[in-house]
């Protein structure tokens, strides 16, 4: 039995389990379970704090989770990312005082405060750049306000928690994060299959199908509008001027390509969600 480990809260916890739903497994119902066995896909959910996700996997207690690239790289522990999930996107920079500081080498001696100490010192390491760092567990913005530290290492989105500290960003990007399928040093059963269902969610998320009419004349100009995965699928229609065609399409331009697609002469234009897919 694969035995999956998922986080049990926080921003990646929701959409980790709907995704799995998504893929055909059976997850909890209640958030208090840390426990659930999903027999008829012969695996096992443990639900635990992202941060210790990457922990229990590396040291073979569990084979395979869910957690982010940030907490995977933190840990500096023998697991491993084996697939990239598209959700739960963040960037890590750094930040201080307006004017403080403008490059990396300009925190060389001085205190930068951390949640995330592993990856910071990996960062700085790798730069050559020594500091003194302050680990802490959260509020890292009140660092240097509060005097414990003269910068931050932090998750940005939009920046507005750091200016409203009175910081101001500078130096390269950190690392850019999302939530990663990890397993650990060696290959378990079960992991491809997992992997091959997950996949098959992320397509169904970023495809829809499309379905339209079309003179049969006009189908390498709409091709080229809508080329699909491989190539579109034409049958014959009943008038033999037209066709009917069946392709995928990125979700996220689905309405720009129907209005291309009408341009120039498609007609009974539909769209279908993807519930699932394997390519």
């Amino acid at each position: 039995m694969l035995r999956i480990a998922l986080p049990n809260k926080g921003s990646l916890s929701e959409t980790a389990s709907s995704m799995l739903a998504e893929a055909g497994y059976t997850g909890r119902r209640d958030p208090k379970d840390l426990h659930v066995i999903d027999a008829p896909n012969d695996v096992e959910f443990f639900y635990l704090r992202p941060r210790d996700i990457a922990t229990y996997v590396a040291s073979g207690a569990l084979d395979v989770g869910i957690t982010g690239r940030d907490l995977l790289l933190d840990v500096r522990m023998p697991a491993r990312e084996i697939e990239a999930l598209g959700f739960g996107d963040s960037t890590f920079r750094f930040a201080s005082r307006p004017g403080r500081f403008s490059e990396l080498k300009d925190l060389e001696g001085f205190r930068v405060a951390t949640a995330y100490p592993g990856l910071v010192d990996r960062f700085l390491d790798e730069h050559g750049v020594a500091v003194d760092l302050v680990p802490l567990d959260g509020a890292v913005e009140s660092a240097v306000e509060l005097g414990v530290a003269d910068a931050v290492a932090d998750v940005v989105s939009t920046g507005t928690t750091l200016r409203q500290a009175g910081l101001e960003i500078f130096g390269p990007v950190l690392l850019q994060s999302e939530a990663v399928l990890i397993a650990g040093p060696h290959d378990v059963d079960g992991t491809e299959t997992l992997l091959r269902r997950l996949r098959g969610v992320m397509v169904a998320r970023r495809y829809v199908l499309i379905d339209y009419d079309l003179p049969s004349h006009l189908v390498d100009q709409a091709v080229a509008l809508a080329p699909g995965i491989e190539s579109p699928t034409i049958s014959p229609l009943r008038d033999p001027a037209w066709v009917a065609v069946r392709v995928m399409s990125p979700r996220k331009s689905v309405n720009r390509v129907m209005d291309d697609l009408y341009a120039i002469g498609a007609r009974a234009i539909l769209v279908t969600a993807i519930d699932a897919a394997r390519l």
